[in-house]
């Protein structure tokens, strides 16, 4: 199976052209024709990744984020990227990224699934399908019942797979509708409370806006980048695996890259 038969397979799943302007989804390193046997699905290609690619002889690697989000002027070991770029290259190993297109393909549904949402809509519109329907970035949705927002700190702990969430206001207050976007969810504090939600859980909420969100009349549990995230290796990798079971897919869930003390 070759490198553009996999590829090939993943964008009429996961369309490109449903990524954000500004995104750079698609083949980030390597041959379109080399012979694939077996692939690695992780968040991000960092170098305790592409290590584990060549140890174990991986010839793709799926990720979520780019490792490219900008121009390159150079590819040399001074530098990391390039530093990985040459890793992969030397050993033969592609590297392909889907990023906001699948946020908008699949992403969302998947964090709200795992929330029960019920009467979920599309948190912030960026396009619409080939039937017409309305697709975008994150999910806005009621929950399963009322709960505190201690309640649902737990609940979204609980849903994820966490140890620890950071919470935007009172614990007491009281919420129904929630707002969901995976990822790094500042820009979409106006879209949630647009929505009429009463909470976002989100990632990478930085001091000033959650004080700011707050003084709106939102809250914010900040679930953390990878925290939400994680939940595209899984669904990747099986999907993978349901088509193509020839090939041998690892799922490498290399965890929240920073540590709580």
């Amino acid at each position: 199976m070759k490198v553009r038969e996999i590829t090939d397979r993943l964008e009429k799943a996961y369309p490109p052209q449903l990524a954000m302007d500004w995104d750079n989804p698609g083949l980030q390193v390597g041959r379109m024709d080399r012979e694939v046997r077996r692939i690695a699905v992780a968040l991000d290609a960092t170098d305790e990744v592409i290590a584990l690619c060549i140890r174990k002889g991986v010839q793709l690697l799926v990720t979520h984020h780019p490792l490219f989000m900008s121009g390159v002027k150079k590819i040399n070991d001074e530098d990391y990227h390039g530093r990985k770029v040459l890793a992969m290259a030397e050993y033969g190993i592609a590297h392909y990224a889907m990023h906001t297109n699948y946020d908008v393909a699949k992403m969302a549904e998947l964090a709200k699934d795992a929330l029960k949402l019920a009467d979920a809509q599309v948190l912030e519109v960026t396009g619409r399908l080939e039937d017409g329907t309305a697709c975008g970035i994150g999910s806005v949705g009621r929950l399963p019942h009322p709960m505190s927002a201690r309640e649902c700190c737990a609940y979204v702990k609980e849903a994820f797979g966490l140890d620890n969430v950071r919470l935007f206001g009172s614990q007491e207050a009281a919420v129904e509708k929630l707002a969901v976007s995976p990822g790094s969810g500042k820009s979409m504090i106006t879209p949630a409370l647009l929505s009429g939600a009463q909470v976002l859980v989100t990632g990478d909420i930085g001091h000033h806006d959650g004080l700011d969100a707050v003084d709106q009349g939102l809250l914010v549990i900040d679930a953390g980048h990878y925290g939400i995230e994680h939940i595209f290796i899984r669904q990747a990798a099986e999907y993978l695996r349901e088509c193509f079971p020839g090939i041998e897919v690892e799922a490498v869930e290399a965890g929240s890259p920073f540590i709580v003390l």
